[in-house]
Formats: C-alpha cells, structure tokens, sequence
C-alpha cells in the first residue's frame, strides 16, 4: 500500500468520514446507521466541536482520528481527548494510525495543550502496542468510572 496522505478534515469531507465513522461505529459494537453517523459529525463541525483528521491512500479515504477539546483545572490547560481513532481494514499495518495519531499530537501541542488522553480496550492489543511504540505512557494513577443514565 502507498503511504497515506493524512490532513486535518474540512466540511466537505463529511461524505467520506460519515462511511468511516460508520464503520467505525460498527467496529465498536453499534448498529450502523449512516444517517446518524453523519448528522453526529455535521453537528461537531458546525459547532466546532471537535477536529478531525483523515486519511487517504491515493483517493481513498482509509481512517481518521476526532479529537475534543477539553481543559485540565489542575494543570490550568489545554488538554485534549483523543476518543475516535478507525483504520479500515485495507489501510491497518500500513503506517495510517500512527500518522493519524501523530498528526494529532502535533495539532494538540500547537494548541498549547499539556495532555492528550485515550481510552483503550483492554483486548485491544495492537492499539495498545502502537500507543506504547510512540511513547504514550499508560495511567497507572487513575481508574476511570463513568455513570450511565438508569435505562428501566
């Protein structure tokens, strides 16, 4: 496979990151729903709420990355999630997630951010492998807990 060529996302890519993020969701257990997918993105783009990268391999377009935009109180900071990260199938072992994830972290630094965070399945060991190869460190301080809405 070609190297890919991997740019921070513009509206006019919705299209092409709806299938992905599709995917993506699929990937991830839920239903896919095409229509949801897009609007979900279109809504982040025009409130400027998150900023995507995506990657293409000559006109392909083959994964992506979404980052949101947070702030550490104790660091008095700009810190980043980086929550959605989808190399479809064709373009995995090739070099697209760590560009996608390098390109992330450059964004985040030129932002003045002091952090990137992720969360990653326990079985995901390849993302696991990658996050380590580029010098993520795993939080040995910190569990994290999340309360879901009572859904009787």
């Amino acid at each position: 496979m070609k190297t890919p060529h991997i740019r921070q996302a513009v509206f006019s890519d919705l299209e092409e990151l709806a299938e992905l993020f599709n995917q993506y969701r699929e990937f991830q257990g839920q239903t896919g729903d095409l229509p949801a997918a897009r609007d979900f993105l279109k809504a982040r783009f025009d409130h400027g709420e998150s900023v995507v990268f995506i990657a293409h391999v000559d006109a392909a377009p083959v994964g992506f990355a979404q980052l949101y935009p947070s702030w550490s109180s104790t660091a008095l900071a700009r810190v980043f999630v980086l929550n959605d990260l989808f190399v479809h199938p064709l373009g995995r072992r090739t070099g697209v997630a760590s560009g996608l994830l390098a390109a992330a972290e450059r964004y985040a630094w030129s932002q003045g951010a002091v952090r990137v965070s992720l969360n990653v399945a326990h079985g995901n060991a390849p993302g696991q492998a990658l996050y380590v190869a580029r010098g993520w460190i795993r939080d040995e301080q910190f569990h994290a807990y999340h309360p879901l809405p009572d859904r009787r």
